[in-house]
């Protein structure tokens, strides 16, 4: 696991979707238990908003919207 991957360790989905919104992202839409988040530049991704993200699951989000984790992390 990489150095990011154990520092994104616990983050829940409200405080994920958060740090997305500070990078632009909006939420479009709420589908069950997901939010799917829009950008007008990058690609449309959904977060589960219950309990924490796992971390496989963020780092995929996270370089989907062609983030690094470095950029992520500072906007927790």
């Amino acid at each position: 696991m990489t150095d990011g991957g154990r520092r994104l360790r616990g983050v829940s989905g409200q405080r994920a979707i958060r740090a997305f919104e500070k990078l632009g992202y909006e939420v479009a839409r709420i589908t069950g238990s997901h939010y799917v988040l829009k950008h007008s530049e990058r690609a449309t991704i959904s977060i589960p908003r219950h309990g924490s993200v796992k971390v496989g699951l963020l780092l995929s989000k996270i370089k989907a919207a062609g983030f690094t984790w470095d950029e992520f992390e500072e906007k927790l």
